[in-house]
């Protein structure tokens, strides 16, 4: 079986549940764990906030690598919420904005205390998401003269990871249903398009976007657009069907089990095929650089996406293989979507880019001017 990035969590066993005196909260040097998990989340975010004198003064390369740290973040919190469906830690904190009804700290939550500090840490993370988000906005809106094409992808940025907030809370609302499970994880795979739109963006001069390889080619990548996202919902529905959903009592799909596989793996083999089709034609066509290197780099991704399901398959789903899988479905749709925007380009009204650039993969990136 062609194992789906999303179902991975439907693992065959989770860790042992933990002894009964193991509920009390762990304490490290006197300080309980959530407390050293909070103190890691504010150096994070106040690190954040030191390096984020570059953007002041915003270069090309300063926005770039902060764009790249929104593509690695927004991926990572997927792989870091993958951790606590695998270890059934998803009802460690009972109760949203507040971990207990009683407390914002995982103090008394009835849930074993390393189940509670998965869960607590995976919540303080959003912060240095939100930070991420919140500094790139900044440095667009410091650029001079202003993008309005990388502002509306910056604005968009910050209010969807508050708004994965809100749907975090509704799943721990619902006692970890499916259905807001799928839409929490759909979500972060959507905020990760748009920052690798504005990662890619922020590297061209503002314009119009203009196919720059074959017509062909620039149908598949948007095919591979349709399909892998079909891929990641059904992943979920695979995942909201199966046994372990983060929580023993977490509510379950009534659906067949082996049907709905079945269509998930039918289309993670799909989008194989249509990755090979890329690389076909975007060495056959005479693509630009980018799409050339983009569509291998899709291709090998999906390859060992297969050989690791086949792995997990044969070793009967082993958590750590779980979340690496995830890690994988993340890296996946992060090379659709490198693979789509590399088949455009943006060009200034009135201009056009040389067939000599369009093979070299230039992006002629205009560097902005001094901050305001």
């Amino acid at each position: 079986m062609f194992a789906s990035p999303a179902a991975v969590t439907t693992a065959a066993h989770t860790l042992p549940p933990l002894a009964a005196d193991e509920i009390d909260d762990i304490v490290l040097l006197g300080v309980p764990l959530w407390g050293w998990q909070i103190a890691v989340a504010l150096v994070g975010v106040l690190a954040l906030a030191l390096l984020a004198r570059t953007i002041w003064n915003p270069t090309s390369r300063s926005l770039r690598a902060w764009a790249l740290g929104n593509v690695a973040v927004n991926a990572g919190i997927a792989v870091t919420g993958a951790t606590v469906r695998v270890t059934s830690s998803g009802l460690g904190c009972s109760e949203w904005p507040k971990c207990t009804p009683d407390s914002f700290v995982p103090i008394d939550t009835g849930h074993a205390a390393l189940n509670a500090a998965i869960e607590f840490g995976n919540r303080t993370l959003t912060f240095v998401v939100l930070a991420v988000a919140v500094i790139t906005l900044i440095a667009v809106l410091r650029m001079t003269p202003r993008r309005k094409d990388l502002f509306r992808l910056a604005v968009i940025i910050p209010f969807g990871v508050l708004g994965q907030g809100v749907v975090g809370g509704i799943t721990v609302w619902t006692d970890l249903h499916p259905a807001s499970v799928a839409t929490h994880f759909l979500l972060s795979m959507v905020m990760v398009f748009i920052t690798v739109a504005l990662y890619v963006r922020c590297q061209e001069p503002e314009g119009r976007p203009r196919i720059v390889v074959g017509p062909m080619l620039h149908t598949v990548s948007i095919g591979l657009v349709v399909v892998g996202f079909l891929l990641l919902i059904a992943g979920t529905v695979v995942t909201g069907t199966g046994p372990h959903g983060g929580d023993a009592a977490a509510p379950r799909w009534a659906l067949d089990l082996p049907s709905v596989t079945r269509v998930h793996s039918a289309l993670a083999w799909l989008t194989l095929v249509g990755a090979a089709a890329a690389v076909i034609l975007a060495f056959r066509g005479g693509a630009g650089a980018p799409a050339r290197r983009n569509s291998v780099i899709l291709l090998v991704i999906v390859l060992l996406q297969g050989v690791l399901g086949y792995t997990q398959y044969a070793l009967e789903l082993p958590e750590a293989l779980v979340v690496l899988h995830v890690l994988g479905s993340g890296l996946t749709w992060v090379a659709i979507s490198r693979l789509y925007f590399a088949t455009t380009r943006l060009t200034p009204p009135g201009e056009e880019v040389s067939e000599e650039a369009d093979r070299a993969g230039e992006r002629s990136s205009v560097e902005p001017a001094p901050g305001r």
